[in-house]
């Protein structure tokens, strides 16, 4: 089985992943969403945590092989960063949401030296806003940013275009397509809800698949 197919039935068994195109969730951006994924539940269960940490070392071996630190997100990417970082013996730190207004006032936390290749450790990508930020943050502090490495993507087409322009590459252990599919294979969802899900993907703006075929 693939790496993303481990993935997405790993995350499924813990219920990480939570479907409800009848009664969708709602994103702090107000996007109305059939799915609701909380990669944080990954930390508590040993077998799905090492296929994720070791997913993730192995994918930056791949796509990153001059990877000198690992940068997780506030708050999510940083447990992922730190184990990851362990695994690969490689140094870690994190990027704050915004400067701590105590103390040196510090929005990168661990050390950090200009010219240093990183890869920043992000939990999920959905429309790329928050983890641009922090890319933003390393690229000021002189950092040359090697891209991302995330448990899982949406592939909106919004967060895809933001990514390009910014000119940053990101890698998935898995993805809102393989999840559909493997959810529909295991009985989470019915066969025909997988294509409302696919038309919430390709447009989030557009609501017709909620409650069915309109």
């Amino acid at each position: 089985m693939k790496r993303e197919e481990v993935i997405a039935r790993d995350l499924l068994k813990i219920k990480a992943v939570f479907f409800r195109p009848e009664e969708p969730f709602t994103w702090a951006s107000g996007i109305k969403s059939p799915v609701y994924c909380d990669n944080r539940l990954t930390l508590s269960d040993t077998a799905v945590r090492a296929d994720v940490e070791n997913g993730l070392a192995e994918m930056i071996r791949e796509n990153y092989p001059e990877a000198e630190v690992l940068m997780g997100t506030s708050t999510a990417g940083i447990a992922h960063a730190a184990i990851t970082g362990y695994l690969m013996d490689l140094p870690m730190g994190y990027v704050r949401s915004g400067a701590k207004d105590h103390g040196r006032q510090n929005q990168i936390e661990g050390k950090l030296l200009p010219g240093q290749k990183v890869v920043v450790v992000e939990d999920l990508i959905s429309t790329g806003g928050s983890v641009l930020e922090v890319v933003e943050v390393l690229r000021n502090a002189g950092a040359e940013v090697l891209g991302i490495a995330s448990i899982f993507t949406y592939g909106m087409e919004k967060g895809l275009k933001r990514l390009s322009d910014a000119k940053v590459k990101n890698v998935s252990l898995t993805n809102f397509d393989v999840i559909a599919k493997a959810a529909a294979e295991e009985g989470y969802i019915r066969p025909e809800d997988v294509e409302r899900l696919i038309r919430f993907r390709n447009n989030p703006s557009d609501e017709s698949w909620i409650g069915g075929e309109k």
